[in-house]
């Protein structure tokens, strides 16, 4: 906290006005960080051997990566990327309330978009390029419904009301 003095009536007398330098994150600022730096880290894991099994069988994009994140999730270097990117989307946006709702929502929606094209095209198809397997069409609509509830409901205000940073 800095305290300074403004001068009032005449010289000698001063008003002390507190500012504080600390800037507040709201609940959704905080969550949309939150989302956004687990993101940042699946891209991470999924190049790393040992959390990603069959590390040497990942390609950069297809159906034909054997690679599984946690033995589970099926990746490519595409699919890494994607994660890096959308953590880097997330910690970014989470710097305002607009932002934050807007990554949490549209990232949601761009997750149920996922989930529907996972569901329709077959996992052995050409067309399986991020690649997506059954364990990560589930993942997708969870995160769905989690992010556009989390956009939804958290809250874009401080605990006393007052709005922080639009």
């Amino acid at each position: 906290m800095r305290c300074s003095c403004l001068p009032r009536a005449g010289p000698g007398n001063c008003a002390r006005i507190t500012e504080t330098s600390r800037t507040t994150r709201t609940p959704v600022q905080f969550v949309a960080a939150a989302v956004g730096a687990v993101f940042l880290l699946v891209g991470i894991a999924g190049f790393i051997p040992g959390v990603t099994t069959h590390y040497d069988e990942m390609s950069f994009a297809g159906h034909d990566s054997m690679a599984k994140l946690l033995g589970l999730f099926m990746v490519s270097v595409l699919h890494n990327i994607v994660h890096l990117l959308f953590g880097v989307a997330g910690l970014a946006l989470a710097r305002t309330n607009g932002g934050a709702r807007g990554f949490l929502i549209w990232g949601g929606v761009v997750y149920l978009a996922l989930w529907l094209y996972g569901a329709i095209v077959p996992q052995d198809s050409a067309a399986n390029f991020v690649p997506v397997n059954g364990a990560d069409n589930w993942l997708h609509l969870g995160l769905a419904l989690g992010m556009v509830a989390l956009g939804i409901f958290a809250p874009s205000t401080e605990r006393g009301g007052a709005t922080a940073r639009m």
